[in-house]
């Protein structure tokens, strides 16, 4: 006696690579929604406490991203920019701005201001600016066309498979040193420059885990 009808087969056989197929398009739907924006925060553009702009101060007034982040060239941390740096200016040009009263305020009161980190790595990546200013990887790289952006955003996905893209190919990206804080630089031929860097520099390919993981 047969208990199911012949029917019941295909809708077993369907069942079962319908399943399989759910559970391929899930892994792949978080597969990519971890790599998306969503999930990296790129493009978000984050309150600071001033509307700082940087397309104005880089591109506008010229002024060289060491005037502000004087220690990346030498520390794994750029720097932030004391508030004094800030009125070396303002005390002269635009005194009087509302925009600009938590810089006049943190200098009466002597309190920092709290500027809110937009470029923000995991606590267990470590990440020295100084190294890869000095082996010629230009800010632009990292941090995107910051000289065209009102309010700074995160450009890049700063994850490690796209940290591994230039940590396997440096020649790629590297670039002259005294090109390094030029955002608008374009290399004529980087398949010629690029290995010919690599080898003055004496950079070397590195993805070990303890590089960046230690």
């Amino acid at each position: 006696m047969q208990v199911f009808h012949r029917s019941a087969n295909t809708l077993s056989r369907f069942s079962i690579f319908g399943a399989v197929f759910l559970v391929a398009f899930a892994l792949w739907f978080v597969y990519q929604l971890n790599r998306s924006p969503f999930a990296t925060g790129q493009r978000d553009v984050v309150t600071q406490p001033v509307p700082f702009s940087h397309e104005h101060h880089v591109s506008g007034l010229g002024i060289d991203c060491r005037y502000c982040h004087t220690s990346v060239e030498t520390s794994s941390f750029a720097g932030i920019p004391p508030t004094a740096t800030c009125m070396n200016c303002h005390k002269q040009i635009w005194t009087g701005a509302a925009m600009l009263e938590p810089v006049r305020a943190s200098l009466r009161e002597g309190e920092p201001i709290r500027w809110q980190r937009v470029h923000r790595l995991p606590e267990f990546v470590h990440f020295n600016h100084g190294i890869h200013i000095q082996k010629g990887i230009g800010c632009v790289s990292c941090h995107g066309r910051v000289d065209q952006m009102p309010l700074v955003w995160q450009e890049k996905p700063l994850s490690m498979s796209w940290c591994l893209e230039c940590h396997r190919a440096p020649e790629e990206f590297v670039r002259p040193r005294d090109k390094v804080f030029d955002m608008t630089w374009e290399p004529e031929d980087q398949d010629e420059i690029g290995p010919r860097l690599v080898r003055d520099y004496g950079i070397r390919s590195k993805t070990n885990c303890s590089i960046c993981h230690y």
